[in-house]
């Protein structure tokens, strides 16, 4: 249960929560303007998925098997990325690195070979401004093609739980959950996965800025028993160590994107606002951004957490509207 008054949960029980969008739109198009942004467009992008696998022989699961208990079948098998958060860099961390070459192009360096990186949209230096001849495709409006190889390094660890039906002396069925850490492979003698793209890039002559180039992966994994039978992929010893043979796929997918930056005229109905957690002594706050300057403010229409809009803000006479007053109404002194 929330502590704030306005975001108590009606679930005492529910330990998950939603995010809250902060734009809304009613269909009232006075409430719509049109506002500059200065953002990075994307020119063009590729897509591509990979995998690897990697089999482990005897691997032995904990806690061990009760006394007495014997495996009917197995009910589930869970993979998922071992994370250290109070150590990234942590060699049990799953860790992909991606290694990036081009031909038709180059990538910008400085005088000591270093690359010239850029901050992206991630907020990280993650973008590589690059740079070609493009004057043959630049009088047709074209684009011009990029080849690259791309190769992504993976180490690390992945935990693999089983849920497994056993059965006591007693023939009492209940599920009993396993887990294991297995490594695919090491920094030192990575997994390598390697994949040919073909991408375009905007003109590098007629541009105040150079084209950018990001990318980013993301990871998954997948466990199975190596020949799908629980008798066979299965032991358990005296001591009830439960051990099994396993195959695990790595299943990745990878985006490579040209950017540019550039100005854009959008749409908008107006500077979102977060709603506010009422917990507080303090009378007055300061604001986190400025007021939109002149013109008629779409945060003032029939939206939710806005005022109404005023009687005279219309298409053919937009004055600004103005929030109404909180001061006391005027009182005539009395003449002395």
């Amino acid at each position: 249960m929330s502590c704030f008054s306005n975001g108590a949960a009606s679930n005492l029980y529910e330990n998950c929560c939603s995010g809250t969008c902060l734009c809304t739109f009613d269909g009232n198009l006075d409430c719509v303007m049109t506002a500059p942004i200065y953002v990075q467009q994307v020119f063009d992008a590729v897509k591509f998925n990979l995998q690897g696998m990697k089999t482990f022989n005897d691997q032995a699961f904990s806690p061990c098997l009760p006394q007495g208990s014997r495996i009917k079948r197995v009910i589930d098998i869970r993979c998922k990325k071992a994370f250290n958060p109070s150590n990234i860099d942590d060699p049990c961390n799953l860790t992909l690195k991606s290694d990036t070459s081009i031909s038709g192009a180059s990538f910008l360096t400085d005088a000591k070979g270093h690359y010239l990186k850029v901050v992206g949209a991630d907020g990280t230096y993650s973008e590589r401004i690059m740079y070609a001849d493009t004057t043959d495709c630049d009088e047709n409006c074209k684009g011009t093609p990029v080849f690259g190889t791309h190769n992504v390094s993976i180490s690390g660890n992945v935990i693999i739980e089983l849920d497994l039906l056993v059965c006591d002396a007693c023939n009492h069925e209940t599920v009993f959950t396993v887990c294991t850490s297995v490594n695919l492979a090491t920094p030192d003698q990575p997994m390598v996965l390697t994949n040919f793209f073909e991408i375009c890039m905007p003109s590098t002559i007629d541009t105040a800025f150079l084209p950018r180039f990001t990318e980013f992966s993301n990871s998954a994994c997948e466990a199975r028993l190596a020949t799908n039978n629980c008798g066979r992929d299965l032991n358990v010893d005296c001591n009830g160590i439960i051990s099994g043979n396993l195959i695990v796929a790595i299943c990745l997918t990878c985006e490579k994107k040209i950017v540019v930056p550039v100005q854009l005229c959008v749409l908008t109905t107006g500077y979102a606002d977060a709603p506010l957690q009422r917990n507080a002594v303090c009378t007055t706050f300061p604001s986190l951004f400025p007021q939109r300057i002149g013109g008629c403010d779409a945060t003032s229409c029939d939206t939710p957490h806005h005022i109404e809009p005023h009687d005279n803000c219309d298409d053919d006479n937009c004055e600004p509207c103005e929030e109404p007053s909180h001061k006391p109404p005027h009182r005539p002194q009395p003449k002395r």
